[in-house]
């Protein structure tokens, strides 16, 4: 008669498992939050390329300032919206090291605009990841540049209007636009099958940087369920209804 635990021993029983990078910290992310999905599949990516010990992350400020305490490889904590030049500086330095940035919308397309755009133009080896949600998640809730027209925040109460705040910044399609960059994707992590594709796709992202193509851009449109304020399950039917046709998921640029 089998044991309890027998089925722990059988591999063909085991569908998934913590990836070993991932350490045992409770994340802070909100109940819902994209974040900790993304990080899951940055932890499996790495480990399955078995890099973690050449890999280097570049966490700015925003809601995953802390990635660095759930992922365990090096970190460094760069400044708001300065991610890009560090990246560029450890890359540059340690050329045979995968580097990658994770960023907010906020962070990447706000205060850090100017250095998302110069690295990309310049195709350093490096792999953006920007979680897109549309909003200033950490600081409250307030209008980011990607939000939406129409959309309500704290600081757009009856919605962004475009003749008071301009339109949405639609960053993804600049960075595609940029002779530097090689390979720009927008997925999302809302489904199993998107999570599957996410996960594909950054894994090339990060396979583009370390072979030296240039720069590399996964855009993961995000929900906020918290600055939304809407429950978990809202904000992914929201996402889809709202995000997906200013944002829509696919490859934009594969070089």
């Amino acid at each position: 008669m089998m044991e309890n635990n027998d089925y722990i021993k059988c591999p063909e029983n085991l569908v998934y498992s913590k990836p070993r990078l991932l350490n045992d910290n409770n994340m802070h992310y909100c109940p819902g939050c994209s974040h900790g999905v993304v990080h899951r599949l940055v932890a499996e990516i790495i480990e399955e390329m078995g890099v973690e010990h050449t890999t280097i992350g570049i966490a700015p400020v925003g809601c995953a300032v802390f990635a660095y305490n759930y992922i365990d490889i090096d970190w460094i904590e760069a400044a708001h919206g300065r991610a890009p030049a560090v990246a560029t500086a450890v890359k540059r330095l340690n050329p045979d090291r995968l580097v990658f940035t994770y960023q907010g919308d906020g962070d990447l397309a706000a205060i850090g605009t100017a250095e998302t755009i110069h690295a990309a133009n310049r195709g350093e080896n490096i792999t953006i990841i920007f979680i897109n949600n549309g909003i200033y998640g950490m600081t409250g809730g307030q209008m980011a540049p990607t939000t939406l027209e129409g959309m309500t925040t704290s600081t757009t109460p009856y919605g962004r209007r475009v003749d008071l705040n301009g339109y949405p910044l639609k960053i993804t399609e600049l960075l595609a636009q940029l002779p530097g960059t090689c390979y720009v994707t927008r997925q999302s992590v809302h489904t199993p099958a998107s999570v599957r594709k996410t996960k594909q796709d950054i894994r090339k992202a990060f396979e583009n940087s370390l072979a030296g193509k240039g720069t590399s851009v996964g855009d993961v449109v995000s929900t906020c369920n918290s600055g939304w304020k809407m429950s978990p399950v809202k904000a992914n039917d929201w996402m889809v209804e709202n995000m997906f046709p200013a944002y829509p998921p696919g490859d934009l640029k594969n070089e």
